[in-house]
């Protein structure tokens, strides 16, 4: 048994004026149902909340103002939901909704019940449908883009495969209608990209673009995750097994990491750092990050939030998910845990960043 997560953007399920294309979700939707008809499984990661909210509230266009966009999926996830619920069930299929935020595949908790929840949803034959939950997600604490999302919960359900639906059918040296323009069948490594054509943004529905598409195939495939990028209307051939689109083959090995997004999806809110002593001790030793080996603190930030972790020379060497509010740390520095509890209290007794919540850069992931 395989195991495959699908992404469709916005504009593959969406009219122009912002309502679902029942055609277009239904050829999606009898595409993951082969699928499944087969004996694998299958995690669909769709956007649509908000371009299927537009038309319900009569609005022309994707709104800019993040309030507008948590209406627009708080009204249009519904909808979505309907349809896809409607549709999977003509193949005696049951979907589930998972709505999910940064926290759910950073957080010790998160992450542990989001595994959870997807191991028990495929246990009883359900399909998955993932998206942002954009509703109460804010700028400052979203993924961004559901290409990213994707590369993410294929990572956290051990995907054997990653294909991600387009309005194009695959990666170009240059914009397709371009004479000479050539489709780049498979991407094997960075050199591989020299030529391509990544510069082309979303649609007017969508937020993603063919940079966030790279971006999601370069997180997937450092976990040792395959990627097909193709288009919606080549769902059934990609998940076929047919050869369409751009193939991205695993550049790295499976490791059961779940800070990947630290390295290749990560916005962090400030830095630490360190003398030459704490960088040996987090490299070489694997130690967590103490007060007394920081030298350094810049930015805001608040406890759980990522940061970058910078040796003597400026360099990030690591990042990870702080223990401490940034206005806390500067009356910290260089001192030993013992002599801050003694002052402060036994609320303090906690490291800086904990070495289960920090990823090296520039080494193996896991």
């Amino acid at each position: 048994m395989s195991r495959i997560v699908v992404k469709v953007g916005s504009s593959s399920l969406t009219t122009p004026d912002g309502h679902i294309d029942p055609e277009r979700l239904e050829g999606l939707v009898d595409a993951v149902a082969a699928v499944r008809a087969r004996g694998d499984d299958v995690v669909l990661v769709s956007s649509g909340a908000i371009a299927a909210g537009l038309g319900p509230l009569g609005l022309p266009e994707r709104p800019r103002d993040l309030p507008t966009q948590q209406a627009a999926a708080s009204v249009g996830q519904s909808a979505l939901m309907a349809q896809y619920s409607a549709r999977f069930a003509c193949s005696e299929l049951t979907v589930g909704q998972v709505l999910l935020t940064v926290d759910d595949v950073t957080r010790r908790s998160h992450y542990r019940n989001a595994h959870q929840t997807f191991a028990k949803l495929l246990e009883l034959g359900i399909v998955p449908i993932v998206n942002e939950n954009d509703t109460v997600a804010t700028s400052e604490i979203r993924f961004g883009d559901n290409d990213r999302l994707a590369a993410l919960v294929a990572h956290l359900v051990q995907a054997d495969l990653l294909v991600l639906l387009s309005d194009v059918d695959g990666l170009y040296t240059a914009h397709p209608s371009e004479p000479g323009s050539r489709l780049i069948e498979q991407v094997a490594s960075e050199a591989d990209l020299a030529h391509a054509d990544i510069a082309r943004v979303g649609s007017a529905v969508g937020t993603g673009g063919m940079v966030t598409k790279v971006e999601a195939a370069r997180i997937a495939t450092a976990a040792g995750i395959p990627v097909v990028l193709t288009s919606a209307g080549r769902a059934a051939a990609a998940l076929g097994g047919e050869p369409v689109g751009t193939r991205f083959a695993p550049t790295g090995k499976r490791r059961p990491s779940r800070l990947l997004w630290l390295a290749h999806a990560s916005q962090t809110k400030g830095a630490v750092r360190l003398d030459a002593g704490a960088v040996r001790a987090l490299t070489d030793r694997g130690a967590s990050l103490l007060a007394a080996g920081i030298t350094g603190v810049t930015g805001e930030f608040s406890a759980g939030d990522p940061v970058d972790v910078l040796g003597p020379d400026g360099a990030v060497v690591a990042r990870g998910l702080v223990n401490f509010d940034s206005d806390e740390l500067p009356g910290l520095l260089g001192r030993s845990t013992d002599d801050i509890v003694a002052e402060l209290g036994p609320d303090y007794d906690r490291t800086v960043v904990h070495r289960d919540d920090l990823m090296l850069l520039g080494q193996p992931a896991g």
